[in-house]
C-alpha cells in the first residue's frame, strides 16, 4: 500500500479499495510495538482465568472447598468481568485508551494478591470479583486501542495481538499449575496467583510511554496530537494524512451527538442495529460452542476420557495451552492476506466436526478405563478443537467486532459484545459440570458441536468480508454513516 497510495488519489473510486487490500511494500513497526505493549495487560486477563484449571485441586485439599465451590470459583470471574466491560467504554471515552489499560493493571495487582492471601472462601470471591473487573477492562480496551492505531495494512495483525497474549497467559498458568504442583500444599495454590502480580507495575508504567489513540485525541478536539500519532503509526505520510481526513469526517459528522444521541441510532438505524447484532452474535457463538469448557475443565475431560495421572493431566493441559497459543499465530499471518471470513468458516467447520468426534468417543466408550487408544484420539479431538477455534473463531471475533463498529459507539459497543462474551463464557464455565451429569459428556460436546453448525451459518449468511477497509470506510459497507 505504500507505494500505491499516490498513485490511488488519481484513480477511479473503484480501484480504490483493490490499492488498499494490496500488501504494502514495506509496513512502519512502531504501531506494532504499541499494540503489543498494550496487549501484554492480555496475558495477566489469560493467567487470571485459567490458573483455577490446576489450582483448584490444591485449593480443595488445603481449605477444603467443596465442588460446588470450586465450579462457582472457576466461571464467576467471567460474569464479575462484566462491570469491568460495561464501565470500559465510559471509561475510556473520557480517561482515553491508555489510562484505561494502566486501570486493568491495577485490577490485575490487587485481585490475584488478594487471592493468594485468603484464608478462606468469601476472601477468595472477593479477590476473584476484582480480578474480573480487570478481565472486563482488559477484554475491552486492548483490541479497541490496536484497531485504532494500527492502519489497514497491518489492523487484523495487530488486533489479534489481545487474543494470542490471552492464551499465552493460558498456557503460562498451565505451566504455572504444573511446576508449582510440588511445592506444600499449602503453599502451591498460593505462589500459582501471586505470580500474576509480579509483572502489573511495570507494565503500567510502560503502557505510558506509548501514545493515545488518534482517534480518541480527534473525538476531543485534539487534532494536532492526533496528526502527530498518525503520522508515526502509518506506512506513509500520504496514508496519515488520509486517515485523518477520515477520522475528521467521523467526528464532525457526529459532533453534539451525545452518547444518548448514539444510542438512538440503534432504534432509528437499521445499519447500526446489523452491526450491533452481529457483534453480539459473534460473542454469543464464540462462548457458547464450549471453549471455556476446555480451558478450565480439561483436565476433568480428559479424567473421564481415561487419563488417570494428575501428573499427565496438568502437562497435558499444558499441551492444550501450547496449541491454542500458537494457533493464533496462523490467523495473524493470515488475517491481512487471505482475509477474515475464508478464516472463520474453516475455523467454524473444523470447530464443529472436531466435537462430532469428542461426542462420539464418549458416546462409544463411556466407561472405559486405562483404554489408551481412546484417551490418545480424545487428547487428539481436544487439540482439535483449540486449534480450529484460534485459527480463526477465537481472534477474529474481536478483530471484526472491533473494526465495523462506528467510532462513535466504539467504545460502548465493544463494552457490549465483551459484555455477551463475558455471559457465555460464565454459563458455560459455571453449568459445565452439571451438563455433563445430566445429559451425559457425549451429549455436552454434541451439544456445543450443533452450537458451532449454527456459527458457521451465520458467518457463511451474514459476514461480508472486511480485509483492507480503512475504519472509517466500514460506515459505507454497513450503512451507519
Amino acid at each position: 500500500m505504500a507505494q500505491r497510495q499516490d498513485a490511488a488519489a488519481d484513480a477511479p473510486l473503484l480501484d480504490k479499495h483493490a490499492a488498499a487490500a494490496s500488501p504494502p511494500a514495506k509496513r512502519n513497526k512502531y504501531p506494532f510495538f504499541c499494540a503489543v505493549l498494550a496487549s501484554m495487560t492480555s496475558v495477566l486477563m489469560g493467567y487470571n482465568v485459567a490458573v483455577m484449571s490446576g489450582a483448584q485441586i490444591f485449593m480443595a485439599e488445603d481449605l477444603g472447598i467443596s465442588d460446588a465451590q470450586i465450579e462457582v470459583l472457576s466461571g464467576v470471574i467471567n460474569i464479575y468481568s462484566l462491570v469491568g466491560a460495561l464501565l470500559a467504554g465510559w471509561t475510556s471515552d473520557r480517561l482515553g485508551r491508555r489510562l484505561t489499560i494502566v486501570l486493568a493493571n491495577v485490577f490485575f495487582l490487587v485481585g490475584p494478591l488478594a487471592m493468594s492471601l485468603a484464608g478462606g472462601y468469601a476472601v477468595l470471591m472477593a479477590g476473584r470479583f476484582v480480578a474480573g473487573v480487570g478481565v472486563g477492562y482488559a477484554l475491552v480496551i486492548a483490541p479497541v486501542y490496536a484497531a485504532e492505531i494500527a492502519p489497514a495494512s497491518s489492523r487484523g495483525l495487530l488486533t489479534s495481538l489481545p487474543e494470542i497474549f490471552i492464551n499465552s497467559g493460558v498456557m503460562l498458568s498451565y505451566v504455572s499449575n504444573l511446576v508449582f504442583s510440588g511445592l506444600p500444599v499449602h503453599l502451591s495454590w498460593r505462589v500459582m496467583f501471586a505470580a500474576a502480580a509480579v509483572p502489573t507495575a511495570f507494565l503500567a508504567a510502560g503502557v505510558l510511554t506509548m501514545p493515545e489513540s488518534p482517534r480518541w485525541l480527534a473525538m476531543k478536539g485534539r487534532v494536532a496530537e492526533a496528526k502527530a500519532v498518525l503520522d508515526k503509526t502509518s506506512d506513509t505520510a500520504a496514508e496519515a494524512e488520509q486517515r485523518l481526513l477520515e477520522i475528521e469526517d467521523v467526528v464532525v459528522n457526529n459532533s453534539g451527538s451525545g452518547g444518548g444521541g448514539a444510542w438512538k441510532e440503534v432504534a432509528t438505524k437499521s445499519g447500526v442495529r446489523r452491526v450491533l447484532a452481529i457483534v453480539l452474535t459473534l460473542q454469543f457463538f464464540q462462548q457458547a460452542s464450549g471453549i471455556d469448557s476446555v480451558v478450565l475443565y480439561g483436565p476433568r475431560i480428559l479424567a473421564m476420557a481415561g487419563v488417570t495421572s494428575n501428573t499427565l493431566l496438568l502437562s497435558l493441559n499444558v499441551l492444550f495451552g501450547v496449541a491454542k497459543a500458537g494457533s493464533i499465530l496462523i490467523a495473524m499471518a493470515l488475517a491481512d492476506r487471505v482475509g477474515r471470513r475464508p478464516l472463520l468458516l474453516a475455523s467454524t467447520g473444523g470447530m464443529t466436526a472436531s466435537l462430532l468426534i469428542l461426542g462420539s468417543l464418549f458416546a462409544a466408550f463411556a466407561g472405559a478405563e486405562d483404554d489408551v487408544a481412546v484417551a490418545a484420539v480424545s487428547v487428539a479431538a481436544v487439540v482439535a478443537f483449540v486449534v480450529a477455534f484460534s485459527v480463526g473463531f477465537g481472534p477474529l471475533a474481536w478483530v471484526y467486532s472491533s473494526e465495523i463498529l462506528p467510532l462513535r459507539l466504539r467504545g460502548q459497543g465493544a463494552g457490549l459484545g465483551t459484555a455477551m462474551n463475558r455471559i457465555m463464557s460464565g454459563v458455560v464455565t459455571m453449568t459445565f459440570i452439571s451438563l455433563y451429569q445430566g445429559i451425559t459428556m457425549a451429549g455436552a460436546f454434541y451439544l456445543y458441536a450443533a452450537i458451532a453448525a449454527a456459527s458457521l451459518v451465520f458467518v457463511y449468511a451474514c459476514l461480508p468480508e472486511t480485509r483492507g477497509r480503512s475504519l472509517e470506510d466500514m460506515e459505507e459497507l454497513f450503512h451507519t454513516k
